[in-house]
């Protein structure tokens, strides 16, 4: 063995640990791009109607939101997949309901369409999560499309300068990284400006610097941003 191979800095191996995920009011960061999809949520229990559609791309914080209003409200959540017959006296028992992912999977019409009508004969509520709204869920029974049309709503957009920013930021001292501002203004400028390239993009930093054994820089954060560039810019 060299002398360099002695003096050399061991690779680290990057494991998949949990990253926590705090879904509390305090951490969720309100922008133009989903400021009324929260004031509507905030207005519980005065809704305008038993149900309340949230729409918005993956990782645009739907989740987040949703808990924020389960806490609140004590509801329990379920996805909108395993929603069955069976299910739909225990689920209604509660009064409130986060139906998670209803464009994402098979989804038992007749038994969500019974599910919002017993909820509402019991004067409880339904926050339904969706990454599109109902006319691209695919739905056959027409019922149940004409009331998820009517139904109240918010969309959460893309997200602002600002918003992207304050995002990064949450992201990485969820994983407890220290990064410059000089870093976070680097990703934001190259980055695509979604929720999502922030997730993968904090999470492959992550990595890198745990495999490297150093802090996240600037370098290494143009070196993530291209790689993950599926133009190859």
């Amino acid at each position: 063995m060299s002398p360099a191979d002695l003096t050399a800095r061991p690779r680290q191996l990057a494991f998949d640990l949990p990253v926590e995920s705090r879904h509390g009011v305090e951490d969720f960061l309100v922008g133009p791009s989903n400021e009324q999809a929260y004031a509507l949520v905030e207005r519980w229990p005065a809704w305008p109607d038993a149900w309340l559609r949230l729409v918005g791309p993956e990782g645009a914080g739907k989740t987040h939101l949703a808990a924020i209003w389960a806490t609140r409200s004590y509801a329990w959540t379920v996805p909108a997949r395993e929603i069955g017959a069976a299910q739909v006296p225990h689920l209604v028992s509660g009064g409130a309901l986060v139906v998670e992912d209803c464009d994402t999977g098979t989804l038992d019409e007749p038994a969500l369409f019974h599910l919002l009508n017993a909820m509402k004969a019991r004067g409880g509520h339904v926050l339904l999560t969706a990454r599109t709204p109902p006319d691209r869920w695919g739905l056959t029974v027409p019922d149940l499309l004409s009331r998820l049309r009517l139904a109240p709503g918010a969309e959460i957009a893309t997200p602002d300068d600002a918003l992207l920013r304050a995002l990064l930021v949450k992201l990485f001292v969820d994983r407890q990284l220290i990064v410059d501002t000089g870093t976070i203004e680097a990703l934001a400028l190259r980055m695509e400006r979604s929720f999502a390239a922030a997730r993968d993009l904090v999470d492959a930093l992550d990595r890198l610097s745990l495999e490297r054994g150093r802090r996240v820089t600037r370098a290494m954060a143009a070196e993530v941003v291209g790689s993950l560039d599926p133009a190859g810019d």
